[in-house]
C-alpha cells in the first residue's frame, strides 16, 4: 500500500503491484491486487492524502475476540499457551503465568501477562499468581528497561468491558513502554496507532533478553 500526493490529488485507496489503471486490469490471481484511486471514485475530491489502514478491520470486527465467556479454544489467552512460543508471541513461559506480545499494541514493547487459568477479576486469582503475576511484570519492566530505554510505563489491569478490557474473560496485565512523544497526532486524529516494530522481531528481542533476569 502506498500514497501518491503529487499534485493532482491522486490517492490510491489500494495500490497493488499488478494493477493497471490505464487498461483496467482487474487481478486474476489471489497474489494480483486490485488499484483503486479515490479521484476516480464519486464525490468532490479534498486537499487531503488518506493514509488507509484496512488492517484495522480486524480489531475493530472483533476479530480473535472470544464469542463467549468460557475457557478453551475460543479463548485466546486460554489457548496460546497451547501453541509454539514464537508463532503464538510468547516471551516466557512461569509456573502459574506466562508473558505474551500484545496482538494489538498501543506501541512497541507492548507486554501481557497472564494467568494459564481462565479467570476475569483479580480477585479471583490465587496467591501464587499475584505473586508470580508481580513478579513478571517486575521482569518485564527491566528487560524493556535494558532493550528499549523507555522513558515510562503504563502498568495495569483494565477489568471487565465497562473498565475497557478487549478480553474481559481471561484476567491479564498490560506492561505497556512509554516514551515523552508518543501519542502524537495519529492516534488522536485519525484513530491509528504507529507501531515501528513487528511484532515477531519484538517478540524475539525481547525473549532473547528475558534470559539475562530469568
Amino acid at each position: 500500500m502506498t500514497m501518491n500526493t503529487s499534485q493532482e490529488g491522486a490517492t490510491p485507496v489500494n495500490r497493488r503491484v499488478d494493477g493497471d489503471r490505464s487498461s483496467g486490469h482487474q487481478p486474476s490471481t489471489p497474489d494480483e491486487v486490485m488499484v483503486e484511486f479515490a479521484e476516480d471514485m464519486v464525490g468532490v475530491p479534498d486537499a487531503f492524502g488518506r493514509f488507509w489502514t484496512p488492517h484495522r478491520m480486524v480489531y475493530i470486527g472483533g476479530e480473535n475476540k472470544p464469542k463467549t465467556s468460557d475457557a478453551g479454544k475460543a479463548c485466546p489467552f486460554c489457548s496460546s499457551p497451547q501453541r509454539d512460543d514464537a508463532e503464538a508471541l510468547i516471551i516466557h513461559r512461569g509456573a502459574t503465568c506466562y508473558v505474551i506480545m500484545n496482538l494489538y499494541p498501543y506501541g512497541p514493547g507492548h507486554m501481557l501477562v497472564c494467568p494459564y487459568r481462565h479467570i476475569s477479576g483479580y480477585i479471583d486469582a490465587t496467591d501464587e499468581e499475584v505473586a508470580e503475576m508481580a513478579e513478571l511484570t517486575r521482569t518485564a519492566i527491566r528487560v524493556l528497561t535494558d532493550v528499549s530505554h523507555p522513558q515510562g510505563f503504563n502498568i495495569g489491569m483494565n477489568q471487565g468491558a465497562a473498565g475497557g478490557a478487549g478480553i474481559a474473560a481471561h484476567l491479564h496485565q498490560h506492561v505497556l513502554p512509554r516514551w515523552v512523544g508518543d501519542t502524537n497526532f495519529l492516534p488522536i486524529v485519525a484513530g491509528v496507532r504507529a507501531v515501528p516494530q513487528l511484532l515477531s522481531d519484538g517478540r524475539d528481542l525481547l525473549a532473547d533478553a528475558w534470559e539475562k533476569y530469568a
